[in-house]
């Protein structure tokens, strides 16, 4: 444990996440660590003591003097996975159109295990520029998501990503199961299965062809 700017009481950052988060708890009372991460992922001052609750080294690091970037914002979005009040709904969900992927993939990973309804927003996440954004995405419609989400998990098979595609592949076989939805013949056959795969990495290929026919400069 460090001392931080204040004499007392000490705050224990170098404990994993879930111990300080539950230390805070103890210190300022649930509601108000549920308040104080709400604040942080509104891009608000929550107070030094509380960064180094939800930021650990790297927060005292920042209160050193470097650079603050996304990370109280993250920070106060992962909280929200170890306390919760519905009072964050409409915090985390708008988390979605953060600026930084870090901020926008935690969000959706608090709507997958608080259960929001963000349905609407995680079907544009699932294009969003940053892979693991898009996987974050789709293993939320799975779990949330209803029939009309299955397309939307199919296309990201042929992503250009391969952990994006995995986690299409899971996610497709989550939701088909949950929603007890019709399965192809033999889809999950081991010759299937790589038909798969190969199929998404010539597409993948085709559209990195494209994508970089794209950016070369016209002949002159």
């Amino acid at each position: 444990m460090r001392k931080n700017s204040s004499s007392e009481p000490v705050v224990p950052i170098d404990l994993p996440i879930a111990d300080r988060i539950a230390a805070a708890v103890k210190r300022y009372g649930e509601p108000a660590v549920i308040d104080r991460s709400i604040a942080l992922l509104k891009g608000d001052n929550a107070g030094e003591d509380f960064l180094l609750y939800v930021g650990g080294e790297h927060a005292q690091g920042i209160l050193d003097g470097a650079p603050s970037l996304y990370w109280p914002e993250l920070w106060g979005a992962r909280a929200l996975m170890y306390v919760w009040s519905e009072s964050a709904n409409e915090t985390v969900i708008g988390g979605l159109d953060n600026q930084s992927w870090r901020v926008r993939e935690m969000c959706a990973k608090v709507i997958l295990l608080r259960k929001l309804h963000a349905l609407k927003r995680l079907t544009r996440l699932t294009t969003d520029e940053t892979p693991r954004v898009r996987a974050a995405a789709v293993q939320a419609l799975a779990a949330l998501g209803t029939v009309e989400h299955h397309s939307w998990i199919v296309a990201r098979l042929r992503d250009p990503d391969k952990e994006v595609r995995r986690a299409a592949q899971q996610s497709r076989d989550a939701l088909t199961a949950r929603l007890g939805l019709p399965t192809a013949p033999d889809s999950h056959t081991p010759a299937a299965e790589a038909e798969s795969v190969e199929a998404a990495v010539d597409a993948a290929d085709v559209e990195a062809n494209i994508a970089d026919a794209a950016e070369e400069p016209d002949a002159t």
